[in-house]
């Protein structure tokens, strides 16, 4: 840099303002023009390392710097940048590091760092292993913030084939600058030791060979492969093995000392084409060392399963089909799956009734197809045929089945399309004409109308019958004049016929006409004597009104009841008084006590007023 003093004397007047520049302090790593003020370097290996800031102080004297000249000073801060001048370095030449031989593929063993003087950019650094079976164990990388080596294991370990393992470690910048080249390499190297530790293992497997093939007709007990496995440790302890039970779905069985994997029940590649097994292996005297294996079994295919006949299993023919028309493609379905793939051979039964008429044609991927013979065909004669189809496999041993396709003979159009396959609906067609057809279903539709009128007519009528019986409940008086005739009166009762004879009506008046009276018959009538006591009876009938009027379920309209006619032809005698006309009864009503619970009241009733009677007349 350059510094500049000024100076306010008069520069015209001698060398009071001429100006001279030097260092006061600094002046083993820095000079100053004495004219310019320019400051420079004095040495070429300013090392920051060791220094990385001066403080230089720059004097500036007028008079040409000559005795008796003024002078004034400024203190100039110089910072020195740094470059990659610095190698990394390892502070040690030997590291160790322990790590368990269980250790699982990246686990970190250790960290270590090489040290750099330089700063920023210029430390940035990486790592390598430099022998390639180790590089092949043991993996490194740099962490971007600290710069230090991540030792870490890349494959498992294994204590009883190697205790210890030993790595040179390089370090070197990752940005150089060739300026430096002649201070040497930048790059620095160190040895690692890796300690394997023991540990107690459970027992390790012996590699198999892949999936484990066996064929579905193998016999129950076959050996379907040995499983290995042994304890990894010097003790060597013996192992066991055992079938993972959520495995394990009972068609296989191993032997826990020898391994062996046997066949417990029949394999059926149709039902199963894989086996997924797991094996576990176990130290006899610590079952809680357990390793496991994934066995996978694939069963191989046997030809164990005839072809079959696809859907659909029924056809049909025009009557009017030409010889060699196509009447339908037959396909198979096969359960196995050969190695070679699929192929069948079709054929026809025997069958008298249908080999005349329908011809079977292989055809080249694995499907058949059906054609007519010969013709005619006629439903009237036959409607029907079923024809055996032969289907055999090309495994070994060859299967076969046989299926059966019922072609049914139907009517069709001009353009082919099936009108109909139906035999009863074809005699019918061919046996009436149009006009009778029509005709046949007219009547059927006036037999309808005619039961649906009747109906409406009956219905109506019903309509009429409940109104009138309504109306009856509501508002009649009914009298009923004929007490009944006892066990040899069968007859209903015409109720018009006892209104004529007698009539109660209440409209009619006591001075009516003389006519209408003369026509009326005398009502036999009994008028009890004064000294008879009807209170009881009134007693008993107000009772019973209110009764009635309590009751919630009894009609809301009144019904007045006469029974004015006894009737003839009774086994047992009159219970009525009203056919005496004298004022005193000489019957006797002790028998009436005997005629049972019903007629209890009547007997308490007509039984009293005698014993009154009595009691008066003496």
């Amino acid at each position: 840099m350059a510094v500049s003093a000024w100076d306010a004397d008069d520069p015209a007047y001698g060398s009071s303002a001429r100006v001279v520049y030097s260092v006061l302090e600094g002046e083993k790593h820095f000079t100053v023009d004495s004219k310019t003020g320019v400051i420079r370097t004095a040495v070429s290996d300013l090392d920051r390392e060791s220094q990385d800031r001066y403080d230089v102080v720059i004097q500036a004297t007028d008079m040409a710097g000559q005795l008796g000249g003024l002078s004034g000073s400024t203190t100039v801060t110089i910072v020195i940048t740094d470059v990659n001048d610095n190698p990394p370095r390892f502070p040690q030449k030997l590291y160790r590091f322990n790590v368990l031989e269980t250790a699982p593929p990246g686990s970190v063993i250790g960290r270590l760092k090489a040290e750099d003087a330089d700063v920023g950019e210029n430390t940035d650094m990486f790592y390598q292993i430099q022998q390639q079976e180790m590089a092949a164990l043991f993996s490194v990388t740099t962490d971007a913030v600290t710069q230090e080596a991540i030792l870490s294991v890349l494959q498992p370990l294994d204590f009883e084939m190697q205790k210890e393992h030993s790595l040179v470690l390089e370090a070197q910048n990752r940005f150089v600058d060739p300026r430096f080249s002649d201070l040497g390499t930048f790059r620095d190297q160190a040895i690692v030791k890796v300690s394997v530790l023991d540990v107690d293992e459970p027992p390790k497997f012996h590699p198999l060979s892949g999936v484990i093939e066996v064929s579905e007709d193998a016999h129950i007990g076959s050996v379907v492969v040995v499983i290995t496995a042994s304890d990894p440790d010097k003790a060597n302890n013996s192992v066991r093995y055992l079938l993972d039970k959520s495995s394990d779905d009972g068609i296989f069985e191993i032997d826990e000392e020898t391994g062996e994997v046997r066949i417990t029940k029949p394999l059926d590649r149709e039902t199963s084409g894989w086996h997924n097994l797991t094996v576990q292996a176990m130290e006899a005297d610590d079952p809680q060392k357990i390793s496991s294996l994934a066995l996978q079994i694939r069963i191989l295919d046997v030809n164990d399963n005839p072809p079959e006949l696809a859907t659909p299993h029924e056809s049909s023919v025009c009557e009017d089909a030409l010889p060699g028309q196509l009447i339908q493609t037959i396909s198979v379905v096969d359960r196995d799956e050969p190695m070679g793939g699929h192929r069948f051979y079709f054929r026809l039964a025997p069958d008298p009734s249908a080999e005349h008429h329908f011809t079977l044609l292989n055809v080249k991927d694995n499907t058949a197809s059906v054609h007519t013979h010969r013709m005619p065909f006629d439903r009237r004669e036959q409607d029907m045929y079923i024809l055996p189809i032969l289907v055999v496999d090309g495994g070994t041993p060859a299967l076969s089945s046989t299926g059966t396709l019922t072609i049914r003979v139907c009517g069709c159009d001009s353009t082919g399309a099936v009108q109909s396959c139906n035999t009863t609906a074809y005699v019918m067609a061919g046996s009436l004409s149009p006009g009778a057809l029509i005709a046949l279903l007219v009547c059927v539709l006036i037999l309808v109308v005619l039961i649906l009128l009747i109906l409406a007519l009956k219905r109506h009528h019903q309509g009429h019958l409940a109104s009138d019986e309504d109306e009856d409940m509501r508002d009649n008086v009914i009298k009923y004049n004929d007490e009944g005739g006892g066990e040899q009166d069968t007859e209903a009762y015409d109720m018009s016929a006892l209104r004529s004879l007698y009539n109660f009506s209440e409209g009619s008046e006591a001075g009516g006409d003389s006519s209408l009276a003369s026509q009326r018959h005398p009502l036999p009538q009994w008028f009890p004597g004064a000294e008879m006591d009807f209170s009881l009876f009134r007693d008993y009938i107000s009772r019973k009104v209110r009764m009635a009027d309590q009751d919630s379920s009894v009609p809301p309209y009144d019904s007045f009841q006469t029974y004015a006619f006894e009737g003839s032809g009774s086994s047992a005698a009159s219970l009525s008084s009203i056919s005496t006309w004298s004022t005193t009864s000489e019957q006797d009503f002790s028998q009436l006590g005997s005629w049972g619970p019903r007629f209890r009241q009547l007997a308490a009733l007509y039984a009293g007023h005698k014993g009154q009677e009595e009691s008066q007349g003496s």
